[in-house]
């Protein structure tokens, strides 16, 4: 028999990818325990297969992140989703915080969707308003354009109001993070609850920022990309 024991600070149900780290965990445990070499494209179809227990339909980004790390361009399509590493040319210094509500990923999706089969036009209008987004992020990111991007994060946070899967709690600690400095801040994962991340310029008004949050949010992580 195999026993497995998991720990960690991920706050589940969250939309913080703990379901995904653990499902790419367990992979890489049970492929050493056994004696199975895998490669991490073998492990990552692991993670995925596990989060489909977990979420039913996933889109297949966490398990992605959780198994390569970095900083990840990611595409859905109908068939095997396209990837890659992005090479940043700044630092990208972010603070996450928790607003400490749980919400379930498969619920709101299905909320969305049937948002989307009602009313059609008014979902393609935000999804071409997201897909411009996107690209700009993008180039923002490439060039090292801290100010665009996170004028970018802003945009995003107001479709995810509109998309209806932002909460108070998530559109507060937004607030909070720009008052207190941060460039461009958003809500993130699942939505209706969850995380918002905030992006600073400097290592100083990271520490700002994440003490502000510290405030009022039961959960705060600071991490940069380099």
């Amino acid at each position: 028999p195999i026993t497995l024991h998991f720990g960690g600070d991920l706050c589940a149900v969250s939309g913080i990818g703990a379901s995904a780290a653990q499902v790419v965990a367990q992979a890489r445990a049970l492929s050493k325990a056994l004696g199975r070499e895998m490669t991490e494209d073998k492990i990552n179809e692991a993670g995925y297969e596990g989060e489909k227990g977990y979420h039913g339909t996933p889109s297949g980004i966490d398990n992605t992140a959780a198994t390569f790390g970095g900083l990840l361009r990611f595409q859905r399509t109908d068939g095997a989703p396209i990837f890659d590493r992005k090479q940043i040319a700044e630092p990208i210094r972010i603070v996450y915080a928790s607003t400490g509500i749980t919400a379930s990923t498969t619920k709101v999706v299905g909320d969305v969707r049937a948002k989307k089969e009602a009313d059609p036009a008014w979902f393609d209008n935000l999804m071409e308003q997201y897909l411009d987004l996107v690209a700009r992020g993008e180039k923002a990111l490439e060039e090292g354009d801290l100010i665009a991007l996170g004028q970018c994060m802003d945009e995003n946070h107001t479709l995810c109001q509109k998309l209806t899967v932002s909460c108070k709690e998530s559109d507060d600690l937004v607030q909070a993070a720009r008052k207190a400095g941060a460039i461009g801040a958003k809500m993130s994962g699942t939505g209706r609850g969850g995380l918002m991340l905030a992006l600073t310029p400097t290592e100083e008004i990271q520490d700002a920022v994440y003490e502000e949050l510290k405030k009022t949010a039961p959960q705060v992580w600071k991490t940069t990309f380099a």
